[in-house]
């Protein structure tokens, strides 16, 4: 498996598959590790050598979605009765948008295994699980409630085609060095410190914390705890302004640095499951990667107030960026399920949670970032 895919594999694991928030299992003051700095703790984060763990990590999560009073989320969610759900739209319809609001709502648990043969992520919502297996060689997903499953085989590697590879001619940044261009970029828009030594599974962690100083977003602090011996990111926890409590906290409540066992990750569902099978096909003539000049000793310009995105464009940067979709590809706007979480504004719809505003404009446009309804009000109407 690729280097790259090991290093920023954890992180993803706890805050981007699962998003959510756990009760701390940290023990401020309990920890007294040597003193660093910002900086230190950043060079840290960036060569610490972590290729192989397994761990569990339990998440919370108080978004302050407008919930309907009878919408029903499961065991993870509030205890409110059944509701009737719009009529799917779609392939999934609302099924799927119940799943992911699952997941945004209430406690979750999960566990991960990261090794040399793949990688394994487990959802666990009492006695069900859904199971994610990657390898080099395909990828299952598994959901034991309903004891269905997909398996995508992904193609031999020694199949695809080759494609140019810009050259990089100048020095290869140190660790160091990145973590010093890293508290470069942030200051401006977000105070960095160290804060107190805290213990998370079982391991002693420096804790960094991230105040944003733009006005328009809705994250008053990010905390991110990062292993004292070996740099690998322990937790997060996110704080909305105005809100005591984290709004999105997630953490590991142990975790173990030798490599798991490689049947997890040679996966096979039980008997009677329905599987579909699918087959991914690369095409051969994939255009080739645009050249936006940092291909030779230049690094890409992350400066600029405007940037494109697929499908749209990127308005303002830092803690204060919104994504701007145009009319017309906003396939969201579409699904019924929004109806039951969006509030009327002038000029279309919105969805506010603590820590992200969206906006569907009645012309089409969908506007979202973790700034206030205000600031996307502002924007639509520029």
């Amino acid at each position: 498996m690729a280097r790259t895919w090991h290093r920023w594999l954890p992180a993803g694991a706890v805050v981007a598959l699962i998003a959510g928030t756990v009760t701390l299992t940290s023990q401020a003051g309990a920890v007294d590790l040597p003193d660093k700095s910002p900086q230190d703790v950043l060079t840290m984060l960036a060569e610490h050598e972590v290729e192989a763990f397994s761990g569990t990590f339990e998440t919370t999560s108080e978004l302050g979605l407008p919930m309907p009073a009878d919408l029903d989320l499961g065991p993870g969610g509030p205890d409110l009765d059944d509701a009737e759900l719009p009529a799917p739209s779609g392939p999934d319809g609302a099924a799927d948008a119940m799943a992911a609001l699952e997941l945004l709502t209430g406690d979750n648990t999960g566990r991960v295994f990261v090794g040399d043969d793949g990688a394994r992520f487990q959802h666990i919502d009492g006695l069900d699980e859904r199971n994610v297996v990657v390898t080099e060689t395909d990828v299952w997903f598994y959901d034991s409630a309903t004891n269905e499953g997909t398996h995508l085989v992904l193609p031999d590697p020694a199949t695809l085609p080759e494609h140019d590879v810009p050259e990089y001619d100048g020095p290869l940044p140190t660790p160091e060095q990145l973590a010093a261009a890293a508290v470069a970029a942030l200051e401006p828009s977000t105070e960095i410190t160290v804060g107190q030594d805290e213990s998370v599974a079982g391991r002693d962690a420096y804790t960094l914390t991230l105040v944003p100083r733009a006005e328009e977003t809705l994250v008053d602090t990010v905390s991110i705890a990062v292993d004292g011996e070996t740099g690998f990111p322990l937790g997060i926890t996110v704080t909305a302004r105005g809100q005591a409590e984290p709004a999105v906290h997630a953490a590991y409540t142990d975790i173990d640095f030798t490599a798991p066992d490689p049947g997890l990750f040679d996966f096979a569902p039980p008997a009677g499951a329905t599987v579909e099978e699918e087959v991914l096909e690369v095409p051969t003539d994939l255009p080739a990667a645009p050249d936006h000049g940092h291909g030779r000793g230049m690094a890409p310009d992350h400066t600029k107030g405007m940037g494109p995105v697929t499908g749209g464009e990127v308005l303002g940067e830092g803690w204060g960026a919104v994504v701007v979709l145009p009319a017309g590809d906003a396939a969201l706007a579409q699904q019924p399920m929004l109806d039951m979480l969006l509030e009327p504004v002038d000029g279309g719809r919105m969805l506010s949670t603590a820590l992200l505003s969206v906006l569907l404009t009645d012309d089409g446009r969908v506007l979202a970032g973790a700034v206030t309804p205000e600031h996307l009000l502002d924007l639509a109407g520029q």
